[in-house]
């Protein structure tokens, strides 16, 4: 296994492939050890986790966490970093590459094919590893967690301000409706910064690593997982809007009139905006809609 954690190193094997960075991608390699190692040891690795990772770009974070868990599998999207990889990840008899499309992939039977089911559904819990390229943090965290796949916890490095989002809480402005599903699902930690200058070639803002440790079961309780979501997102579609215009106006089958006495039932000031409920707020809203609409309004 080669370790390729400098700039120079980089651009040598992107220039013997004839690659360049893909900004489509997301492609900034993460060259600096020190912020690896930490990465590494925040997701706590042990001689029988079998590891997840999403985009390794060149194996940076690849190569140190097959050293210290039992497997790793490295979904790569990008043909020609597959082929670098294989290079690179020469001799590591407890790695492999996955060609595929994390935003389409069944995690836990990719797992479960993979280990002949000792991991995955009904099995032993997995890690997952991943610097998210920018353009797929939001979409991917929404396939990771509504999936319901069975991994305990994953160590991502996001966007500074994707991270905000993440840890907002209600009434602050990054909070939204992925504060919401990740910490319906999660409990989100940040942990450290890190500045643009460690990656190549560098992109245009910092970055920060959380942890997200997948919670035993939901922050709170809904009936219908699917229409909780929907009245989030409702309540968060015109956030200049009052919470009682924004769902009124969100078709959902029900009226503005409709609206005003289910939030009076779930004892919400209509007048309020989405950005101020909490995700047990959200919950009862949503309970006393489905109860409004199974009803008819009776």
């Amino acid at each position: 296994m080669v370790e390729i954690t400098s700039p120079s190193a980089v651009r040598a094997v992107m220039s013997r492939y004839g690659l360049s960075c893909r900004k489509s991608l997301g492609q900034n390699f993460l060259v600096d050890q020190n912020i690896i190692n930490k990465i590494i040891g925040a997701a706590d690795l042990k001689k029988t986790d079998l590891v997840v990772e999403i985009g390794p770009g060149l194996g940076a974070l690849t190569v140190p966490a097959a050293r210290r868990a039992a497997r790793v599998l490295a979904v790569e999207v990008d043909r020609g970093l597959q082929s670098v990889l294989a290079e690179v990840l020469e001799g590591a008899g407890n790695i492999e590459i996955i060609g595929a499309d994390a935003l389409e992939v069944d995690y836990d039977e990719m797992v479960e094919k993979k280990t002949g089911g000792a991991y995955g559904r009904g099995a032993g819990s997995y890690k997952l590893l991943s610097n998210i390229p920018y353009a797929i943090t939001s979409p991917l965290l929404i396939h990771l967690l509504t999936g319901r796949f069975h991994f305990s916890l994953m160590v991502i490095m996001v966007q500074l301000e994707v991270a905000a989002r993440l840890m907002a809480a209600p009434g602050n402005r990054d909070y939204g409706a992925l504060s919401v599903v990740v910490q319906y699902y999660a409990r989100p930690e940040k942990l450290f910064r890190v500045p643009r200058t460690v990656f190549y070639p560098p992109p245009g803002v910092d970055s920060e690593v959380l942890r997200l440790t997948v919670r035993p079961r939901p922050a709170v309780d809904v009936r219908s997982e699917g229409d909780f979501f929907k009245v989030v997102r409702a309540a968060f579609s015109q956030r200049r809007k009052t919470l009682l215009n924004a769902l009124a106006g969100a078709g959902l089958a029900v009226s503005r009139e409709a609206w005003q006495e289910i939030l009076g039932q779930a004892q919400i000031d209509p007048g309020r905006r989405g950005e101020t409920l909490s995700l047990q707020e959200f919950a009862t809203v949503t309970e006393c809609y489905l109860d409004y609409r199974d009803t008819g309004g009776n």
